[in-house]
């Protein structure tokens, strides 16, 4: 860099004193140094042509200047006769001028006087030497004698130095001056036109001032192009260069138009001699050439000046980008490769099986090939520097030491990548051992597990399975473990932890195996001996043997989407074996080689389990480095389509989310149950709660797909797909996770059968449960989100518990006749979902399309809220009916199953979704009954406790109570009577009225109805929802096929009178038509508590009186509450629910 400084601050100085010399030798040449003054400043004083210098010569070469007939002479001002005189005088050359000039003074029409003062004033005012003064003097006879005395007498006034000649003719003139030296108006033959040696002389000293200017605003540019500082970016040092070249040019091309300009002077002076070749250049015209000649000479001289140092500055600029182009690619070449390095530290993993070491070299080449672009441009880079170097740079010392950096680092990364390629192939080769060794140990295993026991029992079948043993053995010389501590001095590099735990499995294995050879061999020795009595047999004769097994799947690895026949062909030696297995154990216990044999098939099963999840593990992260991550790279950003761009959440879905669940922890889990695969239920029901995240990936696949088919002719797809080297597109890959999820449920089947008599086999079966409920409700969710038309949010209606297609016949008491009656032999084919709060029913209709698309919807039509819900389990006539009413068979729906498993399903679910709501109720209703501690009133006449009596009642509900499927006719959680606080205000009073409002904070899950709007609409809850309307009256369905034979069961409710009892006493209690009741307590000798809610009065009233007063069933007005429709629903025989409500309230008041 300082010589680079030094060289340019010599360029600069040559140029500087180059330029000086020029601007002094243009003064010298234009004479600046005597005579500042310039035609264009003297112009129009030159113009008045009372002087002028001809060109011409005398005989020694003095120049003439003439003063033609001027009369007014004498008027012209001393300073610019002055002017004139000191500008015609600079103008010849210092050699010239020293001569002398000769003055011709032409006053032929003049007079003596104006002679006189002409001479004085010349001789007065002349600024240079004189050599000879020649007067023409007046041409008339009284002036010409008149000078002629007057000169003679006055000769001493003029002062000259120089003689003064008077002539009197042109002719004596000549004999002085050549004719060809003087201009015509003097005889002479000489050419001169004034206005046009004005212009040349003004176009020579332009000239003259535009070369000295150059040369000067060249000498300023060289200066600032030297003194600016270099930058220390690429982007500076590009812009600076640009910018001074910029400036170069311009002053390249103000020196061309000089050097036209220039030209075009001396092609002026030079034009009329072209013209006229005949005459001849007169000196002066020899002195104008000569100027301009040497002004472009040194305008040349200017520019070669400027050239030379433009040169050096420009290869200082040029190499400073060089250089700061080679800093900043050195910069992220070296990060480059920190980073290269620093990845392949993290590469300490020698591989768990042989198939994760052939994945990791897999991984290695990979990177390797990756890593390679950046170490070719990095020894590219210092081959770029060494170049530098040899054409002289001036960073020498910084280059050199750059590129010795460069090629350790890529040396570096080349001896790492090496070194863990031979770490890589000792792994192989000792997995290989080790494999080999365990498929040596299982095939011997089974060959021992599927030898006949029968056959074994001869003499010659102990020789024949002797031999097949020995033969075995033979092989066991090149799959075997023959020295451990030799495994550990070949392998110690690496020999991890877990290595060397899995090295000592299976060394202990291998002697498992090899004493249990030792073992069998032994007996089979001892049976081939001659033998005193035959054995019989005591297993029948199995099938013919079967082949060797499979290879072990730890070598094998592959996707999980293999075909059905693939996994059929896979699990086929499992079944041989198991089956040859069991004939061989026929009529005698279990022997140690079939627990053996199912450990194999256990082992295989488990084998296939951890090679599919590494390789589904590596396909998901394939599957976000390739696609997903690739959508973020701005490299790729003009590949994507706009209807792609922003789109990744709705494309991948949750695919991160997963592949770092099975990455970082399912699959560690599963590899730490690789010795006890029987176990591996646990796993799987640890991590259940994580299986949720596949709802979420195929709630989402509809979307996927739908973006991928308006997109998958994108070029961004294609060219990812080429560079993962996928045969197969996206697509495919996408639907990995759902073809994930249905492969454990069928691992865990095959895991299952091989270990029924297992520690693990119940964790097996509840996780392979837990497996196809999350199956389950990913379909369910699946169908769930097809639901068109619900305003609703369907997250308030529960978990979706199940959903099913069926034939729907529907019979409403509200509807038209005619409608009824089509309604019951024209079924609706309708999609229901059940909630834990209600039933949707949608009408299912399918679509056109591919994929996901061609999946159905469902339109909305109808939702029954649970609380208001009942169920009928036979239907006559069809096994596969069922129904479900709603407020107490106001709305009933016959629905047919497709079969009578589903239905019976179906009513099962239903069931249980009833149950717990009655279960609810009943804790509600403890729990307000506990804030009331009274009891009560007896019956003035009988004296008989209320409750006595009931016992018989409450031991039959408690055993109503415990079967919880016993709800038929139940309609959903009917708020129970409340006993009455003696002294307190009834049921109607406003505290009481304040009270049940706070139904919102009762703890029954979905509340308790309110009243309706025909008893009193003024309590009627906010939140009824609409779903307890009671209208009209309701009959229970058991009531109505009963035909209202017999009393009518009465339950705690309340009730509208509907005639006039005019049995009771004066003090009994009085009902009148209208009035509205409620029975609050049934008591012994079928009396019931009834209370007057329109008179306030209360009494006991037996039940056959409240049959007739409150009408038979079916009978208008007969019930005005969902509590009393609830209530005439109970009083069906197949419910249970009024008399459980009875029973919790009788256990209450004990």
């Amino acid at each position: 860099m300082r010589f680079c400084l030094r060289n340019e601050e010599m360029a600069l100085e040559e140029m500087v004193q180059r330029l000086n010399a020029v601007s002094k030798r243009t003064d010298e040449i234009m004479h600046r140094d005597i005579s500042p003054l310039c035609a264009a400043d003297i112009q129009d004083q030159l113009q008045k042509r009372f002087a002028y210098l001809s060109g011409g010569r005398g005989q020694d070469g003095s120049p003439v200047i003439t003063f033609p007939d001027y009369p007014a002479f004498g008027d012209v001002p001393d300073k610019e006769f002055q002017n004139v005189m000191t500008y015609l005088t600079s103008i010849p050359s210092l050699q010239d001028a020293g001569v002398g000039f000769i003055l011709v003074i032409d006053r032929r029409q003049d007079k003596w006087t104006s002679v006189k003062a002409s001479i004085l004033r010349i001789a007065a005012s002349f600024p240079a030497n004189l050599q000879l003064v020649l007067v023409l003097r007046p041409t008339g006879f009284f002036q010409r004698t008149l000078s002629d005395l007057a000169f003679r007498f006055n000769r001493d006034d003029f002062k000259m130095k120089v003689p003064v000649i008077m002539l009197s003719s042109v002719p004596e003139l000549h004999s002085y001056i050549d004719k060809s030296q003087l201009t015509e108006d003097l005889g002479g033959t000489l050419h001169y036109c004034h206005s046009r040696w004005l212009c040349h002389r003004t176009a020579i000293e332009s000239f003259a001032l535009l070369v000295k200017q150059t040369a000067q605003m060249l000498q300023a540019f060289g200066t600032e192009l030297a003194e600016t500082e270099l930058p220390n970016d690429v982007q500076s040092t590009s812009a600076v260069l640009h910018a001074h070249t910029e400036k170069k040019d311009r002053a390249k091309e103000d020196m061309r138009l000089a050097l036209d300009e220039g030209r075009s002077v001396l092609e002026s002076i030079r034009e009329p001699l072209a013209r006229g070749p005949e005459q001849s250049p007169n000196q002066g015209q020899l002195d104008s050439q000569s100027t301009v000649q040497r002004l472009l000479a040194q305008l040349n001289e200017t520019e070669a000046a400027f050239d030379e140092f433009w040169a050096k500055h420009q290869q200082k600029l040029e190499q400073c980008l060089q250089l700061r182009h080679f800093e900043q690619d050195f910069r992220e070449v070296k990060a480059a490769l920190d980073m290269l390095a620093q990845k392949i530290t993290t590469f300490t993993d020698v591989g768990n099986s042989l198939a994760h070491v052939e994945h990791l070299l897999k991984d290695l080449a990979s990177f390797e090939e990756k890593s390679s672009a950046v170490a070719q441009r990095a020894r590219t880079l210092a081959l770029e520097g060494e170049r530098l170097i040899e054409l002289k740079h001036y960073a020498v010392d910084s280059i050199r030491p750059k590129c010795h950096e460069l090629r350790q680092l890529c040396d570096q990364f080349a001896a790492d990548i090496g070194r863990r390629r031979g770490l890589l192939g000792k792994a192989l080769d000792l997995h290989g051992l080790l494999e080999a060794s365990m498929k040596w140990c299982d095939e011997g295993i089974y060959l021992l597990a599927s030898q006949p026991v029968d056959k074994c029992q001869s003499q010659d079948g102990a020789e024949a399975a002797l031999q097949e043993i020995e033969k075995f053995l033979e092989t066991g010389a090149e799959n075997k473990i023959q020295e451990l501590s030799k495994i550990y001095q070949d392998y110690e590099p690496i020999l991890t932890r877990d290595l060397l735990e899995h090295v000592q499995k299976v060394f202990r294995k291998q002697e498992s195996a090899e004493g249990m050879f030792h073992r069998r061999r032994a007996s089979l020795k001892k049976l081939a001996a001659k033998q005193t009595r035959p054995v019989q047999p005591v297993a029948p004769r199995p099938e013919a043997p079967t082949k060797s097994p499979c290879a072990s799947p730890g070598i094998r690895r592959g996707s999980e989407n293999h075909s059905s026949e693939g996994s059929v062909l896979r699990r086929g030696p499992y079944r041989r074996a198991k089956s040859e297995v069991s004939e061989g154990r026929q009529g005698r216990s279990r022997s140690t080689g079939d627990e053996e044999s199912l450990a194999i098939l256990r082992r295989h099963v488990m084998n296939e389990l951890l090679d599919t999840e590494r390789v589904y593990v590596e396909e998901l992260l394939c599957i976000l480095e390739g696609y997903a991550a690739e959508m973020d790279n701005p490299l790729m950003t003009h590949l994507i389509s706009t209807g792609l761009q922003n789109k990744k959440d709705v494309l991948f879905g949750n695919m991160e989310e997963i592949y770092h669940f099975h990455n970082r922890i399912f699959l560690r889990e599963l590899e730490n149950y690789i010795d006890c695969p029987e176990l591996v239920g646990r796993c799987f029901l640890e991590r259940m709660e994580e299986f949720q995240i596949y709802e979420k990936y195929c709630q989402n696949k509809p979307r996927s797909e739908s973006l991928w088919r308006q997109c998958s002719d994108c070029p961004f797809f294609q060219e990812c797909q080429k560079k993962l080297d996928h045969k197969l597109g996206l697509d495919s890959y996408l639907l990995k996770p759902v073809q994930r999820i249905t492969k454990y449920q069928l691992l865990l089947k095959e895991m299952l059968k091989y270990s029924k008599s297992c520690e693990g086999a119940e964790d097996l079966q509840e996780a392979l449960s837990s497996i196809l409920g999350i199956l389950k409700a990913v379909n369910d969710s699946m169908h769930l989100i097809a639901i068109t038309g619900y305003e609703g949010n369907l997250s308030d209606l529960g978990k979706l518990l199940m959903q099913g297609s069926f034939s729907v016949w529907t019979d409403h008491k509200k509807g038209h006749t005619k409608v009824k009656d089509l309604a019951r032999f024209k079924p609706m084919q309708r999609h229901l979902f059940l909630h834990e709060k209600a039933v949707l029913f949608c009408k299912k209709r399918e679509e056109n399309g591919e994929g996901y698309e061609k999946a159905p919807s469902y339109s909305f039509k109808q939702s029954l809220n649970m609380a208001a819900v009942g169920i009928t389990e036979t239907v006559k006539g069809d096994a596969k009916k069922f129904e479900i009413w709603y407020n107490a068979r106001e709305e009933v729906y016959i629905v047919q199953a497709p079969t009578p498993e589903i239905k019976a399903a179906w009513v099962s679910e239903i069931r249980k979704v009833l149950t717990s709501q009655l279960q609810a109720c009943r804790e509600a209703s403890q729990h307000r009954a506990l804030e009331q501690s009274h009891s009560l009133p007896l019956p003035t006449p009988a004296g008989i406790s209320p409750s006595k009596g009931n016992t018989k009642n409450v031991r039959k509900l408690e055993e109503r109570k415990t079967d919880p499927l016993n709800l038929e006719g139940y309609v959903g959680p009917a708020p129970l009577p409340r006993p009455p606080e003696k002294g307190r205000a009834s049921p109607t009073s406003p505290d009481k009225k304040a009270k049940r409002h706070q139904v919102k904070s009762d703890p029954t899950p979905f509340g308790l109805r309110g009243w309706s709007k025909t008893s009193q609409p003024s309590e009627a809850p906010e939140d009824n929802d609409g779903w307890s309307s009671a209208e009209e009256p309701v009959n229970s369905s058991d009531a109505e096929e009963e035909g209202g034979v017999g009393l009518r069961k009465l339950v705690p409710g309340k009730y509208t009178v509907m005639g006039l009892d005019e049995k009771g006493g004066p003090d009994a209690l009085v009902l009148r038509s209208g009035d509205e009741v409620e029975l609050v307590q049934e008591g012994d000798e079928g009396l019931w508590f009834v209370r007057n809610l329109s008179s306030g009065g209360e009494g006991w009233l037996p039940a056959r009186d409240l049959s007739s007063l409150l009408g038979q069933r079916g009978a208008p007005g007969c019930l005005s509450s969902p509590e009393s429709s609830a209530g005439s629903a109970l009083l069906s025989a197949s419910s249970s629910c009024s008399e459980s409500c009875a029973a919790a309230l009788a256990d209450l008041q004990g």
